[in-house]
């Protein structure tokens, strides 16, 4: 069994577990109207930003200086005594991290271009290193002093998701003892620039699975997990990817690839579908994503499990996103909440006919239990699919 041992965690909601649970069960958004990254002055957009300081990066090596970096160390910092501690009963050399992001540094680079046109030059604390990928693990590796496997997965909306079930491959292969795995993002103009020029970015707050829906709210943050055999209250129980390469942007309409990730969650955790409890969607409040996501879950678990989709509360943080998804379940399945509150569906309450019934879950909704089994969905650009599935005992 692989068990998820440690959680930090950055986000709209807060920088502490204490601080996001207490938000999100009482349906308060960290989606805010601002007109930063916007690509007008005066136009306002909802957007999920962290406004807690950050580390200071000045201590990293130039090519590593970056927000994306900076996310990455708050969250590190919440659980640093515990991977420390993990590093040391198995060697630098039996610690791995494995990460996701889509952004990286490209907000440092777009800064440094705007200074190039007014001054002609590029500023000194600039590096093109800043934006590879693969930062946000070298630095971590870096910080931690661990020699283990270290990479990034960038696969779109699914990239943290992926990297989780990467982590727990490299476990049970004997690769490792312990892995640092989840993602990070940091929000930048470019992908809001993007997804606007797809006519996929909602002015106001995102309205997921409603007939209203017109689309996402972008969000940045960042979930590191302490993933090892050591026994902990959740764990990985199992999780599924697929690649249906439908659209480079559009889902597949039938849903086949996000089922077939779906399903190789539950039969690689031995689990049936009316055994799941909660259901974290990927729930994107895209006309498309939703209507397939809908189709796929209901043919599925028909209408009997409890849904939500969490992007109204942080935005929607790209490479980062399934982690801290996987992130809200953790902190839902934790001892303080034995009565099973479950991460609510902020919404405007309007069903859309064309999908099937959804067990959408109100602010206040509790199982009157613990919460044993929950799936969280990433669901991508290019067909890239992942399904997490959480449990404890």
């Amino acid at each position: 069994m692989l068990y998820l041992n440690q959680l930090g965690m950055i986000c709209p909601l807060g920088d502490n577990h204490a601080e996001i649970s207490r938000r999100l069960f009482a349906g308060d958004s960290g989606v805010a109207m601002t007109p930063r990254y916007s690509q007008s002055r005066e136009r306002e957009l909802a957007l999920g930003c962290v406004e807690t300081v950050l580390p200071d990066s000045g201590m990293l090596p130039l090519g590593q200086r970056s927000r994306n970096n900076q996310l990455a160390l708050a969250a590190l910092a919440q659980i640093r005594p515990q991977v420390d501690a993990a590093i040391r009963q198995f060697g630098a050399d039996r610690v791995a991290i494995v990460l996701g992001t889509s952004t990286s540094g490209i907000a440092q680079s777009e800064a440094a271009f705007r200074y190039r046109l007014a001054n002609g030059g590029f500023p000194a604390d600039f590096g093109y290193a800043q934006q590879e990928m693969a930062s946000p693990a070298a630095t971590l590796a870096s910080v931690l002093g661990v020699t283990g496997p270290a990479y990034v997965h960038s696969s779109a909306c699914a990239s943290s998701s992926k990297a989780m079930a990467s982590a727990a491959r490299l476990i049970n292969m004997g690769l490792c003892d312990a892995v640092l795995t989840g993602g990070v993002d940091s929000l930048c103009a470019f992908t809001v620039a993007g997804f606007a020029a797809l006519e996929s970015v909602s002015a106001a707050r995102c309205n997921p699975f409603s007939a209203n829906r017109n689309g996402i709210n972008i969000g940045e943050g960042a979930a590191l997990f302490l993933m090892s055999k050591v026994e902990a209250a959740v764990s990985l129980r199992g999780w599924g990817e697929s690649s249906d390469g439908y659209h480079i942007s559009a889902p597949d309409p039938s849903g086949a690839g996000a089922r077939s990730a779906m399903e190789q969650a539950l039969a690689r955790a031995g689990v049936r579908p009316k055994q799941i409890d909660y259901i974290n969607l990927h729930g994107t409040a895209t006309v498309q994503n939703d209507a397939m996501e809908g189709r796929a879950v209901a043919a599925i678990f028909a209408d009997h499990v409890a849904l939500s989709s969490t992007k109204p509360f942080t935005g929607h943080a790209l490479g980062a996103a399934g982690a801290l998804e996987a992130g809200l379940c953790w902190l839902a399945m934790q001892d303080n909440n034995p009565q099973g509150r479950l991460p609510p569906h902020l919404w405007d309450g309007v069903s859309d006919p064309g999908l099937p019934q959804l067990n959408l879950q109100p602010v206040g909704a509790r199982l009157g239990r613990p919460l044993r089994l929950a799936l969280s969905n990433s669901f991508a650009f290019g067909g890239a699919n992942a399904s997490l599935l959480l449990g404890r005992e």
